[in-house]
């Protein structure tokens, strides 16, 4: 009995023991150490109020003014991006010569004619051509007939190396031969001359007399073949505009 009574009173021990730990207690004050002597204390303050002393007070809020209604019928402007404006396109440009003119006074003219439409020029002289050989001939005859008695003499006279044109401008005249070098014809020339032929000397290749052309630059829109038909020219050849600069 004994034994069962201790374990009983020990159980109701525990229990009791159990129920104290379970109850609510309030936190034990702590007390405050003591602060020196003329030591400053610090004190914590809540975090809004130290933001509001550092912060500057904030200006009163503007309010936008309103804008104004359209007028009825009034176009409404919307926003637009702004570009420079760059500098215009460079008009590109193209240059020919034209001509031949047998004068400068006609080649000028011409020039005037084009006005506006050529943006620079020059007047350009070309010297006759040299001969690049020579010829000795007895002029035309009046037939052919003619031009064969011609050749009779002139063998009778011992001359060789002959024939007769058979057309062109020169049809039935009688060739009497043909030299690189003027010395050479005048030699033959002096020969038939003093035979009683009358021969004479003619330059192949030679140019009969100074030609003028016009070097002009004009815009790449205006046609050549129109400026040639424009300016009487009889023929127009292309340039570097490089060379007219």
């Amino acid at each position: 009995m004994l034994i069962r009574f201790l374990i009983v009173a020990l159980a109701i021990l525990n229990l009791g023991v159990a129920l104290w730990w379970m109850v609510p207690r309030p936190a034990p004050a702590v007390m405050p150490e003591p602060a020196e002597a003329g030591v400053a204390t610090l004190e914590l303050v809540p975090m809004e109020a130290s933001v509001a002393a550092v912060l500057p007070p904030a200006a009163p809020a503007v309010a936008a003014p309103a804008p104004e209604p359209a007028a009825a019928g009034a176009p409404v402007e919307t926003e637009k991006a702004v570009t420079a404006a760059g500098p215009a396109a460079a008009v590109p440009e193209r240059c020919a010569s034209f001509g031949p003119f047998d004068s400068r006074e006609n080649a000028q003219s011409a020039l005037t004619v084009l006005g506006k439409d050529v943006l620079r020029s020059r007047l350009r002289e070309v010297p006759p051509k040299t001969a690049t050989s020579y010829r000795v001939l007895i002029p035309p005859a009046a037939s052919r007939e003619e031009a064969q008695a011609m050749v009779k003499r002139i063998v009778e006279a011992g001359f060789s190396d002959y024939f007769i044109i058979a057309q062109g401008e020169d049809a039935n005249a009688v060739a009497l031969g043909q030299y690189r070098n003027r010395e050479g014809a005048e030699r033959r020339l002096s020969a038939l001359t003093a035979a009683g032929f009358p021969a004479r000397i003619v330059d192949n290749g030679a140019g009969a007399a100074a030609v003028w052309w016009l070097d002009a630059a004009h815009a790449g829109t205006v046609s050549a073949a129109g400026l040639q038909k424009r300016s009487g020219a009889a023929q127009h050849q292309s340039l570097d505009c490089a060379r007219l600069r």
